[in-house]
């Protein structure tokens, strides 16, 4: 996809599309040549990550571990295996409430299919000491769109290290966001009702919500409903992939729930008819 190149004062502003989003990489106070340089190979790993943890994109480690029998065993790039990985960790942190393996539920939803959607059944194991997936029974299809465009981030953030850029805001689209060094960056936070601003500085901050994506958030239990408790959240965490999937489980808890789990986000900040609310669940 084509790359953008937009120069505001001191800030270089980079634009590519991926993963049926637009990605922008704001460098602060670095050489125009350099940062356009690193914004480039940021933009190449971003396209190969894609490559891989697509589920749309034939051939992909998801695509074929989604074609897995029983029996089978695969083995994955280290980026995918990565990030599955983290799916399984923010499975757990999240009390079961993120869940990367509802692809056939999710495909159900998107394509407005009639009747109920279908059970999930199945089972896939991560091979705790190589990049494989093992197929025990088939039937689970992996979906990484709750965690896969943070993950991109992370690994962006990485490669921004390296070309050794210091200041810089890296987002997918306006869902996910992660600032990079010690300079602060003021995030607007637009509710349905309301609005508030929020500074992050080497942490990431992710949002979802019914206006964008709340027809495709589903609880992972299987008598649930899928009822969402809110209409807009806001999840800060260190990393972009956790964010972006706490992001997702966030919209299933109430803010006692999440308050209640061992491993939680920064802050929750979540919108009711008084405003935006803020929950620290590190500080209870």
């Amino acid at each position: 996809m084509a790359t953008k190149n937009l120069r505001m004062n001191s800030v270089c502003k980079y634009e590519h599309e991926a993963m049926k989003t637009s990605f922008t990489i704001r460098i602060h106070g670095s050489d125009p040549e350099r940062a356009q340089q690193a914004s480039l190979a940021a933009f190449e790993r971003l396209d190969a990550i894609e490559q891989q943890l697509s589920r749309y994109i034939h051939g992909s480690d998801v695509w074929q571990i989604n074609h897995m029998r029983s029996g089978d065993s695969l083995l994955i790039s280290v980026e995918c295996y990565q990030c599955l990985r983290l799916g399984l960790q923010a499975y757990m942190d999240t009390g079961g409430l993120f869940d990367p393996t509802l692809g056939t539920r999710i495909e159900h939803y998107k394509a407005k299919q009639k009747g109920t959607a279908p059970e999930i059944h199945g089972q896939l194991m991560i091979d705790p000491e190589r990049p494989a997936v093992h197929c025990i029974q088939a039937g689970r299809e992996v979906d990484l769109g709750g965690i896969g465009k943070g993950f991109a981030l992370d690994r962006i953030a990485e490669l921004l290290s390296d070309w050794k850029i210091e200041s810089a805001l890296i987002a997918a689209g306006a869902s996910t966001q992660l600032a990079v060094g010690s300079q602060a960056w003021t995030i607007q936070l637009s509710g349905e009702h309301t609005s508030d601003e929020i500074e992050i500085r080497s942490e990431a901050l992710s949002a979802s919500g019914t206006s964008i994506q709340g027809a495709h958030i589903l609880n992972p239990a299987p008598t649930s409903d899928s009822k969402l408790q809110h209409g807009r959240v806001w999840v800060t965490h260190p990393t972009a992939a956790l964010a972006d999937a706490w992001s997702t489980a966030a919209m299933l808890a109430t803010p006692g729930e999440i308050a209640s789990l061992e491993s939680a986000p920064t802050a929750v900040l979540y919108e009711d008819a008084e405003g935006i609310q803020r929950l620290s669940p590190k500080a209870r």
